[in-house]
């Protein structure tokens, strides 16, 4: 007997211990604590071994339901009380002798077996617990490979070593004996039957609950035959609804524990108070291999084979409005009824210790907490949509990348895409349809893509198109999640609520999916904050039909829940397929790198990124060698040009009209007349285009002259854009002209040669001159009237027709010159009829503007020959020159002119030398600088120009070692946290 009591001590202070250890009010059976503790405090228990879950499915199932009252526990109370004391006492001490054996004895018996019955009733009252198996963490399960238990269980004190730290209860018997002797006049052994029963029953004896189990048995079996079998099971269904609410409290109460430490440990990183420098977590380093991967060409047959959530419905579905939930901030631009979702958008969840956004592209952090901020984070959202948009279209492929950090986020990367329309409305490409379809198809081919298909459950399900573009991708259904928004629309305009079950489960659809799930996306206005809507969602599924006559599971409802199922169904996808990707990486590296050894052995592997800044340095250096060409060759080439382009007006306009005046005053007047006209209009706006004109060929000499061995001709196209590119920003300055224009008038009114050898310089110039024109004429006469006697004979050429006329035309005209060597420059009709009818007597037909043609000719090299004689006789005409020519029959004004066009040419050539040296190449070089920085933002652009098998093979070599040490990181971090 006293071997039972000891014993029914030690449970007792076992049960205490593990009471005080969970930490959970309210009693709760032994088979339902952590499975860690059954192993430490009962490892001897057989079926209390700790063991590892059999394999999860895909994805978990999850409940979040809050805000339900608990049911509260009903205890029986426990009288306690005792016979009053009569007389005949020896017979009745007799008698509780004799009954005191009986009751020990079927106290022992009928309270096991009451226990047992008791403990097999709980058991089956308590839901099984296996679909929460996901709260303990995976290393729970692996804990007996780095713990021995054994050791632990060796090393705790046994069941009667904890008696001994128990109470002598004996001791207290004896204490209870003496009060009662002391209040019944000292009738000591009935004291101590009593005390004796009245301790069992404090203990909780076996015995008192088999008497109560035996005397209200008979009341309850009358009881449960008149309750129906329908009764029973919805009694039964209430309960185990209120059993899995009040485990769920829990689990949520555990969660939000969780969460805020792990918010303060963020935090204290954050500060640096542990003074080490934090890791990149795990989803941002995964983060960062797809946005590598998002560049890569898929050539070499390496396709991108890693797994992203993408997220496709029907557009106004509800997509915006699902991930807005996970990411539990209203990030997202809204419109009614407007396509709004224009490009893809990357969004990478993350856990941190506060709730910001940011761009991969930006280092501006977006606080979520904000209202401020997130508007001007949807209002950033739609200006990179509308950028990547081209002009013509509708939508975009090109990705918008957006990290969201948070305490308690799900760790997944999702790609929201375009809502897939049915029908093309105004305002609209007409591509739009299609290229929303090839968007979409591009991201859910990928084998390891997790498709969250979107259906909104408000209207009927024969509108969707969506399903049946995920049933083509997805056809058994492997990797798709399905998604039923506005169920609480969907549950109050539904005629028949099996109708949404019939949709939730699939049947509906042709589609098969991994997992079904029902959310609530707000009560339809964009204002409402994401815990009001949360609070909606579970208030309304806590009232919803759809749940309480088990049309849907607990598990399958709520956005919580959903994220939950996601992230772990991604994380699965993620270690199944990442390393088998990294190994195609490593391949593709291989073969890349073998090829560039056999094709380019001795030049570095420079992708079109460095090869960009080595072209960029080699073209600031050939601007800057601008600055080391010396002044007398600018002030030559200037010059040179300069009378190139004049030299005609000068010739033609000026000095043909003045030279064929009578004398000396009209010479000069008609000379300084024109010379002014020429000055105001014409001069120095020619003058402004030789000098730029000068300064663009001496840059493009510099850019394209070769370098020899040095010289890279890959960088040719991207040499001559910045040239043009250059040239055509760059404008002279405008008060060039102005400045010019002074100048050049002041030069060409001097008159003044000061010395014989200005005067000298000035005739070879005029010389010069009218040798050049003379030697224009000359061929211009040739190709009138054909080739010489000289060439017909020893070259075999003949003349034609015309050049035959022309040439009778000018031997007559020739006579009439020979015969008056001061002719005017114009004939007189009289000498034209006389011309004429000259050559009609030899039977050559001519007219008169035939003759007018052939006279400018033959007049021009007549007057420039003797132009060039009176030059010859000017040679010693300074002399008269000093005198102003008085007294003396030779006249030499033209030399003078020459010089002062000389003059004017001279220093015309040093002022615009000294705009380029000191203004114009120090503006083309900062020209030069902006266009290199706008090519090197403009990524087509250097596409376009840096071409070629080289450059393509040295990108594709770049990207694919940047994926696998990227992607090595990532698996080394993933083992690690494993």
């Amino acid at each position: 007997m006293w071997r039972l009591r000891r014993a029914a001590v030690a449970c007792e202070v076992c049960q205490s211990l593990v009471k005080h250890s969970s930490g959970i009010r309210g009693s709760l059976p032994l088979q339902k604590l952590h499975l860690v503790s059954r192993s430490i405090y009962h490892s001897h228990h057989p079926t209390l071994k700790l063991q590892r879950p059999q394999l999860r499915t895909s994805f978990q199932q999850f409940s979040s339901l809050t805000n339900l009252p608990l049911r509260k526990l009903k205890f029986s109370p426990i009288k306690y009380g005792y016979q009053p004391r009569r007389n005949f006492w020896p017979a009745r001490l007799a008698t509780r002798l004799l009954k005191l054996r009986y009751l020990i004895l079927g106290s022992a018996v009928g309270g096991g077996y009451t226990a047992k019955k008791t403990f097999d009733q709980w058991k089956d009252m308590i839901p099984d617990l296996s679909e929460y198996k996901w709260i303990v963490p995976d290393i729970v399960w692996e804990i007996d490979e780095y713990i021995d238990f054994e050791k632990i269980r060796k090393a705790l004190p046994n069941s009667e070593d904890l008696v001994k730290l128990a109470p002598d209860f004996d001791k207290i018997v004896e204490s209870l004996n003496l009060l009662k002797d002391f209040f019944t006049s000292g009738h000591k052994l009935v004291s101590e039957v009593i005390g004796a029963s009245d301790l069992l029953l404090l203990l909780g004896s076996p015995g008192e609950t088999a008497f109560r189990a035996t005397d209200h048995g008979s009341e309850g079996d009358k009881h449960f035959r008149k309750v129906s079998d329908k009764e029973k099971i919805d009694q039964l269904q209430e309960e185990l609804l209120h059993t899995q609410l009040k485990y769920q409290r829990i689990l949520e109460r555990l969660e939000k524990e969780n969460k805020e430490l792990r918010k303060l440990v963020l935090q204290k990183d954050d500060k640096g108070i542990h003074h080490r420098k934090l890791k990149k977590s795990l989803i941002d380093m995964y983060s960062e291999v797809l946005d590598v991967l998002s560049d890569y060409d898929a050539s070499y047959n390496t396709q991108d084979h890693l797994p992203r959530v993408v997220v496709v419905g029907d557009q106004s579905a509800g997509k915006t409005s699902v991930l807005e939930m996970i990411a539990q901030a209203r990030i997202f631009p809204r419109g009614s009824g407007e396509m709004m979702t224009r490009s893809p958008v990357k969004v990478t969840l993350s856990e941190g210790p506060h709730h910001v956004a940011l761009f991969k592209d930006s280092s501006r952090q977006f606080d979520l907490t904000k209202e401020e901020d997130l508007a001007a984070l949807r209002h950033e959202i739609e200006l990179r949509m509308r950028k990547n948009v081209k002009e013509g279209y509708t939508v975009s492929p090109e990705t918008i990348s957006l990290n969201v950090k948070g305490p308690g986020l799900q760790r997944m990367v999702l790609v929201d895409l375009p809502g897939v329309i049915n029908t093309v409305t105004s305002g609209m490409a007409p591509d739009t349809k299609e290229t929303i379809f090839s968007i979409s198809k591009a991201y859910m081919q990928n084998p390891n893509a997790i498709i969250l298909c979107i259906q909104d459950g408000s209207v009927d399900a024969e509108r969707s198109i969506v399903t049946d573009l995920v049933s083509q991708m997805d056809p058994h259904g492997r990797r798709t999640i399905f998604v039923l928004t506005k169920v609480d629309l969907a549950e109050k305009n539904v005629a028949s609520p099996s109708r949404i079950q019939q949709i939730i489960e699939g049947k509906l659809f042709p589609m098969k999916a991994l997992g079904y799930f029902a959310v609530v996306t707000g009560k339809g206005n964009s204002s409402e904050s994401i815990e009001a809507i949360r609070e909606y969602e579970e208030e309304f599924f806590q009232n919803s039909k759809l749940l309480k006559t088990s049309m849907l599971k607990a598990h399958q409802v709520t956005t919580r829940n959903l994220s939950l199922a996601v992230s772990d169904c991604f994380w699965k996808m993620v270690r199944e397929s990442v390393e088998q990707q990294a190994d195609s990486f490593k391949a593709t590296r291989f073969n890349l790198e073998t090829e560039w050894k056999n094709n380019y052995p001795r030049l570095r592997e420079l992708d079109r990124n460095e090869l960009f800044e080595k072209a960029k340095n080699e073209i600031l250096d050939e601007v800057i060698s601008l600055s080391q060409v010396t002044p007398k060759h600018w002030e030559e080439i200037l010059q040179q040009s300069l009378w190139e382009r004049v030299s005609t007006h000068v010739i033609e306009n000026i000095y043909l009209p003045a030279a064929q005046t009578m004398n000396s005053g009209t010479f000069n007047t008609t000379v300084d007349i024109k010379l002014k006209q020429w000055t105001d209009k014409q001069l120095p706006n020619k003058a402004v285009e030789v000098a730029w004109e000068t300064l663009q060929e001496e840059f493009s000499r510099f850019m394209t002259e070769p370098k020899g061995k040095e010289h890279d001709d890959i960088f040719d196209k991207l040499k001559e854009a910045v040239k043009e590119e250059s040239i055509k920003r760059h404008k002279w300055n405008d008060f060039a002209e102005d400045s010019l224009r002074v100048i050049q008038h002041n030069a060409l009114e001097d008159r003044s040669i000061s010395d014989k050898q200005q005067w000298d310089a000035a005739i070879y110039f005029m010389e010069e001159a009218l040798q050049a024109r003379l030697k224009d004429t000359e061929n211009a006469i040739e190709n009138m009237v054909g080739p010489d006697w000289k060439k017909r004979w020893l070259y075999w050429k003949n003349r034609t027709q015309e050049q035959c006329v022309h040439n009778e035309t000018k031997n007559e005209l020739e006579k009439m010159l020979k015969c008056n060597e001061e002719h005017p420059a114009y004939l007189a009709s009289d000498e034209i009829t006389t011309v004429r009818k000259n050559l009609e007597s030899r039977g050559v037909e001519v007219d008169p503007s035939l003759i007018k043609d052939t006279w400018h000719q033959v007049y021009r090299r007549h007057f420039l020959k003797t132009a060039l004689n009176h030059c010859n006789l000017c040679r010693r005409g300074f002399y008269y020159y000093q005198r102003h020519f008085v007294d003396s029959e030779l006249e030499c004004n033209d030399v003078v002119l020459f010089w002062r066009i000389q003059r004017m040419l001279a220093i015309t050539a040093n002022t615009l030398r000294q705009q380029l040296t000191n203004t114009e190449v120090r503006r083309l070089e900062k020209n030069v600088k902006e266009v290199l920085e706008d090519f090197a933002e403009d990524s087509e652009k250097k596409i376009k120009l840096l071409t070629g098998k080289r450059v393509q093979l040295a990108e594709d070599l770049k990207k694919v070692r940047e994926i696998q040490e990227k992607l090595d990181a990532f698996i080394e971090a993933l083992h690690q946290e494993k």
